[in-house]
């Protein structure tokens, strides 16, 4: 007999997902109540969207086929911009009014959040939700994360990611009068208007002992990274991003600059092997591409084992993961100098005996 499942809403927000979406909703189905998918494309992403706003790669119509031919218990919601009153067919704002879509139309008694590129092992998901079954208090869970970069046998890693970079909010619980409130960081207030975080949270720590991750896969295509260069560029983050298409140059596409090849790019990075097993349905994925089932192309890894066969690379990788809790602890020391600078300038009388 089926063990019980609570009921999981997922909810997943997509432009241009191939190949990754059949895959990922054959993932899900099996654990899900509703699978919620929202496709389109915000302002920012028109670069890569069609005139109207949707997916240039086919992604709406694999949703609607998917729904004809693998969805026998009509579990799958597929939501346009036109569905929500948005006739040029994009999505206002930036992510939000797209996450917004799919809480309001959720009905499970949790939402689970997940973009197309992330998967995790059906062992782990089995877990977590028999976690939930066992503590009904959990209201909701944070996951660490692996970052796939180019090959699914390499990840990369970063300050950035081992400053809490790495932990994503993605499992909240749900019901009547609870409201998504923002897509960045994923947040979810309860009928009592708490931050659910600040309920009975399960953090990434605590989920990172249990053993579960997070598989993101979200650089291991040359052109899905491609894209998200060029959304990052021209969308609202450009300001933020100077030096993007560098990057993608000369840190993903090639390797010239090793020890940059997370795209946060400002933070030291490096690339290490991954032997361990993976989703199996990114393991279809992946034979699917290379037999030619899929079209998509691959990064060539001749780069990169070279560098992964490095002693000198590795020896540079090992300083790296060395010196990051030192690095981090001078921040923290410099914070702390410059707080007590303010504090004392605000204390110091000016010279008609007003304080600052």
């Amino acid at each position: 007999m089926t063990p019980a499942l609570p009921k999981v809403s997922f909810g997943m927000i997509v432009l241009n997902g191939l190949p990754y979406l059949p895959y990922n909703l054959r993932a899900l189905y099996p654990f899900a109540h509703q699978i919620i998918v929202v496709e389109g494309a915000a302002p920012g992403a028109a670069g890569i969207a069609t005139a109207n706003g949707h997916s240039r790669d086919g992604t709406l119509q694999e949703l609607r086929r998917f729904a004809r031919e693998e969805d026998p218990d009509d579990k799958l919601v597929v939501v346009t911009a036109e569905d929500c009153g948005h006739e040029n067919g994009f999505w206002p704002g930036e992510k939000d009014e797209q996450s917004c879509a799919y809480a309001v139309r959720a009905t499970g008694e949790y939402l689970w959040q997940v973009d197309v590129d992330e998967f995790y092992l059906d062992a782990d998901m089995r877990r977590i939700l028999a976690r939930l079954l066992a503590d009904p208090t959990i209201s909701a869970v944070t996951f660490p994360t692996l970052t796939f970069w180019g090959d699914p046998g390499v990840v990369a890693d970063s300050w950035y990611l081992r400053r809490g970079a790495a932990d994503y909010h993605r499992l909240f619980k749900w019901g009547p009068g609870y409201t998504y409130v923002s897509h960045r960081p994923p947040t979810v207030c309860d009928d009592l208007s708490r931050d659910t975080r600040s309920v009975n949270w399960l953090d990434a720590r605590a989920v990172a002992r249990m053993g579960i991750a997070m598989y993101h896969y979200s650089l291991l295509l040359p052109l899905q990274v491609t894209e998200k260069v060029d959304y990052y560029y021209n969308g609202l983050y450009r300001d933020l991003t100077e030096g993007i298409r560098r990057w993608l140059a000369d840190s993903y596409l090639t390797l010239r600059r090793p020890y940059r090849v997370h795209n946060v790019y400002r933070y030291p990075s490096w690339l290490q092997r991954f032997d361990g097993p993976h989703p199996c349905q990114i393991e279809h994925m992946m034979a699917d591409i290379v037999n030619g089932t899929v079209t998509a192309a691959l990064r060539p890894p001749d780069d990169a084992e070279c560098l992964l066969r490095s002693p000198k690379y590795r020896a540079g990788r090992e300083l790296l993961k060395l010196a990051e809790p030192l690095d981090r602890w001078r921040l923290r020391v410099r914070q702390a100098a410059r707080s007590f600078v303010r504090r004392t300038l605000r204390r110091t009388p000016r010279s008609g005996g007003e304080a600052w």
